[in-house]
């Protein structure tokens, strides 16, 4: 099984930075597809940012480009979301998600994902 565990999240003020890790273990047949999902209360989850496999890149909401940054460490087996100028808006609870299944859908959806972390909140202030 995979287990995917989220951190780096806190508060900040708008305009400000935070970089969030997902540490991923339990797999051993290389890099998975993986994405960063937010979901603020009362709100449908959202996703924020994809990360392709094999060196084929990333994806991201139009809400987040240009603003965030999904990257991969292999040697760590670590994801990160680099999350700059920061906005009220953003705030929400971040998650970290896998697949191990093959793709059906759209990146963005969440049912496309069958391991997710715990979350790791996120809370910009203006």
């Amino acid at each position: 099984q995979v287990q995917l565990v989220e951190s780096g999240g806190g508060s900040v003020q708008a305009g400000g930075s935070l970089r969030l890790s997902c540490a991923a273990s339990g797999y051993t047949y290389g890099s998975l597809p993986m994405a960063w999902f937010r979901q603020a209360p009362g709100k449908e989850r959202e996703g924020v940012a994809a990360l392709f496999t094999g060196g084929s890149g990333a994806d991201y909401a139009d809400s987040v480009k240009g603003r965030f940054t999904i990257s991969r460490d292999n040697a760590k087996n670590t994801v990160y979301l680099q999350m700059n100028s920061l906005k009220p808006e953003d705030t929400a609870m971040y998650y970290c998600a896998a697949r191990t299944r093959v793709a059906t859908g759209g990146w963005a959806r969440s049912d496309q994902y069958n391991y997710w972390g715990q979350g790791t909140q996120v809370t910009v202030s203006s």
